[in-house]
């Protein structure tokens, strides 16, 4: 294999350090939820906001946040989102109301939605492309390590300090990576004309008015989706708010696929949907979605409510699959680059199948920590052989000068299935009334997560392309 260059594992600790305080958030925003609710005065739909006013502004933003990353810098652009999600992590800290929570959470979202496509265009344009699947591999672990120790580090804040120390943790991680940062990145652009080009191997055209409403577009058409969600239960699975969102949703994802097709200069080229281990790529981040994130958010609010378990306990139990995640996926990368990422996503979703059903079938009302810690080790595994090689799978054929359109398109495309995976969630949870009650609408949850995973299992496992000895795909 190719020596990979020092600047290039300094470029990886900078990128990391960002990835590693955003899952940090996730996990400790998941164990907060419930004393956000009673602080704030918060129902359940709003609280599904708190985490989907995240996914759906980045989702709305990657796509143009690649763009200027690409023609302005993806340096200048990342340490701009660096600080931007600081100041929101300030600023929902101190919030005093759930509206003034999820308004900090948008201006968080902006700094994500920069630091994503720009961080990872840097990271892989610094590593030999053989290496790929190391450096990404190791990228994922760094948000398996922060997702290990956030449950416990979260749960010791939230005794200690309140919910409000969850956001304010941020800051100083966020100024180490800005500062760390602007000492080691190198500065990468691609030239104006370069960064408005023709259908995949057509070569340059000239520079031309990027489209920046069409993709934005799609991701409120996409919300819309989620608010009908959300909202279907309180309003009505059939009243003309819930039908009208669903409605407005799919005009606006329509738009956008017909003002990509046609704009010269789209911030996402449909051309990329030719490659199919993108598409397939991505079709499997929403399956991912759905079997990992609709059971690791309600999770925290059901071992609190309907076990008693405080939030200390909670975030101590809760930190053992995230743990074995990030041990799993440095592992994962480094056989990734021999064998392709399709049979270990394949192994990842038999475990997560595994442990949705062993949850099923087993939890009950009663508290039982080493239950609890089966299906959290065996979705940990498929965590671990899940985010990073889905990366993978969906970037191995693309080509290097797409990379930041091509990593802002597929993080848009996980973002709102993380969103939308969170609001099925929600809304098949709605408001039961008792323990027995709460039991049964997450047994629903979590038997549509071990749906999801044999999804993932069927398409890795028989559609996905396998890869040649040249390491590319067939099909």
């Amino acid at each position: 294999m190719e020596r990979v260059p020092r600047s290039a594992w300094l470029t990886l600790a900078a990128v990391a350090a960002a990835v590693f305080m955003v899952a940090m958030e996730l996990t400790i925003i998941a164990l907060a939820l419930p004393e956000i609710r009673s602080s704030l005065g918060a129902a359940p739909a709003a609280l599904s906001w708190v985490v989907n006013t995240y996914s759906i502004v980045v989702a709305a933003l990657l796509l143009l946040s690649g763009w200027l990353a690409d023609r302005y810098g993806r340096k200048r652009v990342f340490l701009l989102g660096l600080l931007l999600f600081a100041l929101g992590s300030v600023a929902a800290g101190a919030s005093t109301s759930i509206g003034m929570l999820i308004a900090a959470r948008v201006l968080q979202a902006v700094g994500g939605s920069m630091q994503y496509p720009a961080g990872l265009a840097l990271l892989l344009d610094a590593f030999p492309r053989s290496r790929h699947q190391t450096a990404i591999g190791t990228w994922g672990a760094t948000g398996g390590l922060a997702a290990a120790v956030g449950p416990a580090l979260g749960a010791v804040l939230i005794a200690a300090f309140g919910w409000r120390a969850v956001f304010y943790v941020n800051v100083p991680v966020a100024l180490t990576a800005l500062v760390v940062g602007a000492r080691v990145l190198s500065e990468s652009t691609l030239s104006p004309a370069r960064s408005a080009r023709g259908p995949l191997g057509s070569g340059d055209v000239p520079e031309a008015r990027v489209d920046v409403i069409g993709v934005p577009l799609a991701s409120v058409g996409v919300g819309a989706v989620i608010l009908g969600i959300v909202q279907g239960e309180s309003w009505g699975w059939g009243t003309v708010p819930t039908i009208g969102s669903f409605a407005v949703g799919a005009l606006l994802v329509a738009v956008f696929a017909w003002r990509s097709k046609r704009h010269p200069a789209p911030l996402f080229d449909l051309e990329l949907l030719r490659i199919r281990s993108f598409v397939l790529g991505n079709v499997g981040s929403l399956f991912f979605a759905l079997g990992f994130f609709a059971l690791l958010i309600p999770l925290p609010s059901f071992i609190q409510e309907v076990w008693g378990w405080s939030a200390l306990e909670t975030g101590l139990a809760y930190s053992v699959g995230p743990l074995v995640s990030f041990l799993v996926a440095p592992q994962a990368g480094r056989i990734a680059d021999r064998v392709g990422n399709a049979p270990l996503l394949t192994v990842g979703s038999i475990c997560g199948v595994a442990g949705l059903l062993w949850l099923v079938f087993t939890i009950s009302t009663e508290p039982s920590l080493g239950r609890l810690l089966i299906a959290t080790v065996l979705v940990g595994v498929s965590a671990g052989t899940g985010f990073s090689q889905l990366v993978g799978a969906a970037l191995s054929d693309i080509p290097p000068e797409r990379y930041a359109m091509a990593t802002a398109g597929r993080t848009t495309f996980f973002q709102l299935s993380v969103a939308f995976s969170i609001a099925v969630a929600f809304a098949l949870i709605g408001q039961p009334a008792g323990p027995a009650a709460e039991l049964a609408a997450f047994q629903t949850v979590w038997i549509l997560c071990a749906c999801s995973y044999f999804c993932n299992l069927a398409l890795f496992s028989i559609v996905y392309p396998r890869r040649r000895v040249g390491g590319h795909a067939d099909g």
